[in-house]
């Protein structure tokens, strides 16, 4: 399997990705949810990790970005782990750092944990699943008040490849608003195409039933292209 393939197995069983009847934060009726707060073992942790390295080995070679930021909350282990296996797979050791939600007013004070970022640096954001784009919109916002970096890449798990506030997705949003180049690991088009009527540990997921429900929710809901 790819590694594209070999994340969608995981995620399905780690629970993280399930299908039913559910409803995003939008109100969206939605057959299929993406709740990265499942993942909670060092295992999954790790092999977390090596799919973000994977996907950002793939787009964004040896030289091209200086760090990896991780907005807080579910932001802050994705950059960890990703910066780890990017070292142990890859043997490249990018430095890392995440934003604190409340600036500390003592000690070393200051927003930022980890790396201190400095002007010129080529940053990647690493974040789960991108809905309404706010955490990334706040983090450049953030980064004006750190250092003159360049924003250079968004990494995510999954994308759901919806509207935003326009006729495009919410990731092209980010593409266009900001000159940002956006790789998820997968898209949700991959995941109905790998999972469709393909049984992973003899359970079918995604039979003709939810298929049809999934094409209706993107037909319904899914960005022109």
């Amino acid at each position: 399997m790819t590694y594209k393939e070999e994340f969608i197995t995981f995620m399905v069983r780690s629970g993280v990705l399930t299908f039913g009847d559910f409803t995003t934060k939008s109100g969206r009726k939605t057959p299929y949810f993406v709740n990265t707060g499942n993942y909670k073992t060092g295992a999954q942790a790790a092999r977390l990790g090596d799919y973000y390295a994977a996907c950002i080995q793939e787009n964004m070679p040896e030289g091209a970005i200086d760090c990896l930021f991780g907005p807080a909350y579910k932001g802050i282990p994705l950059a960890v782990s990703a910066a780890a296996s990017l070292y142990r797979n890859y043997g490249r050791d990018l430095p890392y750092c995440f934003n604190r939600k409340e600036v500390k007013d003592h000690g070393e004070g200051g927003s930022m944990v980890g790396y201190k970022p400095q002007g010129g640096d080529r940053v990647a954001i690493i974040e789960d699943v991108v809905t309404a784009g706010t955490a990334v919109r706040e983090t450049i916002e953030l980064f004006r008040s750190v250092a003159e970096v360049d924003i250079k890449a968004l990494f995510v798990s999954v994308d759901r490849m919806e509207r935003g506030t326009r006729d495009c997705s919410t990731l092209d949003e980010l593409r266009q608003d900001f000159d940002l180049q956006v790789f998820p690991i997968v898209t949700v088009r991959e995941v109905i195409s790998f999972l469709h009527n393909n049984p992973v540990d003899g359970k079918v997921y995604i039979d003709d039933e939810v298929k049809n429900k999934m094409e209706g929710y993107l037909a319904q809901y899914g960005a022109k292209v």
